[in-house]
C-alpha cells in the first residue's frame, strides 16, 4: 500500500509530485496547491473533500485530461508534462478507462457498439471475447443488441463501466460514478469496481461525496482548499463521515 506523499514507489501506476493547478482569470483560482500523492497498482482509492476542494481537478490531472500549471504527473510510466497531442491521447486510450456520473452513451448505437467504440476510435482491433466477458461480468450478457434507451439508469452505468474495462486499462478513473444511481444500484456498481481491482489488479481512483461509497476503497485521500488533508486506510463509512465533518467545520 502506498501512502500519501509516497509517490516515488515503483508500484505506483499514477503519481503526482508537487502538482499545482491555477485557472487563469482576475482571481487566479488555485485549484491544486502542491499536491504529492501516488496510486498503487492494484489499489482502490477514493478522493473526497468539501465542494471546491480540488477533487475533480486532481482526477483530471492524474488522468492527463488536464495539465498542471507546475509539478509532475506520471501515468503508466509516462511523464505527462513531456508529452503533446496526439501522444497524450494515445496514452489515455491505451492505459486509462473513465466512468463518470453521466453515462455518455451514444443512443443510436447498441450496447455492443458502445462498449467497443473507444477501441474503434483508437484504431485498434477490439478484443471481442474479452468484451463479451466484461458484459457478462457486469450482468448484461444477452443485452448486446439493446439500445441505451431500453435500459435502466443502473444498466446504462454498467454499460459505461464495461466500455471503460473493454480496453483492459491499467487505471480506471471515476468521477462520482454512483452519483446518479439509487442506493442499491450504486452498491452493485461499487461491487463491480471492487471486484475488478481484486481480480484483475486494476487501479481505481474514484471521486465521491458519499462516505458509504468511499468505504469500498482501500484508502481515502482527503483534499481541502486544493491541498492534501490526510488519508484513511481501510476506511469505514463512519470514519470517513467523521473526517468530512472535521473538514467542513
Amino acid at each position: 500500500m502506498v501512502l500519501v506523499g509516497d509517490s516515488r514507489v515503483a508500484t505506483d501506476v499514477v503519481s503526482l509530485t508537487d502538482v499545482t493547478k491555477v485557472y487563469p482569470g482576475r482571481a487566479g483560482v488555485r485549484a491544486l496547491d502542491g499536491v504529492t500523492v501516488g496510486f498503487a497498482r492494484g489499489s482502490f482509492t477514493a478522493v473526497m473533500g468539501p465542494s471546491g476542494s480540488g477533487k475533480s481537478t486532481l482526477l483530471h490531472c492524474a488522468a492527463a485530461l488536464d495539465l498542471p500549471t507546475s509539478g509532475r504527473v506520471v501515468l503508466a510510466g509516462q511523464d505527462v508534462g513531456a508529452l503533446r497531442e496526439p501522444k497524450l491521447t494515445t496514452v489515455r486510450r491505451r492505459h486509462v478507462g473513465f466512468v463518470f456520473q453521466s453515462f455518455n452513451l451514444v443512443d443510436a448505437l447498441s450496447v455492443w457498439d458502445n462498449v467497443l467504440l473507444p477501441q474503434r476510435f483508437a484504431g485498434t482491433r477490439p478484443d471481442k471475447a474479452w468484451a463479451r466477458e466484461v458484459l457478462a461480468r457486469v450482468g448484461l450478457g444477452g443485452r448486446e443488441r439493446s439500445r441505451p434507451g431500453e435500459l435502466s439508469g443502473g444498466q446504462q452505468q454498467r454499460v459505461a463501466l464495461a466500455r471503460a474495462l473493454a480496453g483492459r486499462p491499467e487505471v480506471i478513473f471515476g468521477d462520482e460514478p454512483t452519483g446518479a444511481l439509487d442506493l442499491s444500484t450504486g452498491r452493485e456498481v461499487l461491487a463491480l469496481l471492487r471486484g475488478f481491482v481484486d481480480d484483475s489488479a486494476a487501479t481505481v481512483v474514484m471521486v465521491t461525496h458519499d462516505p458509504a461509497a468511499a468505504a469500498w476503497a482501500d484508502r481515502v485521500v482527503f483534499l481541502a482548499d486544493g491541498r492534501l488533508a490526510g488519508d484513511l486506510i481501510a476506511p469505514t463509512a463512519e470514519r470517513v463521515a467523521a473526517r468530512m465533518t472535521e473538514l467542513t467545520r
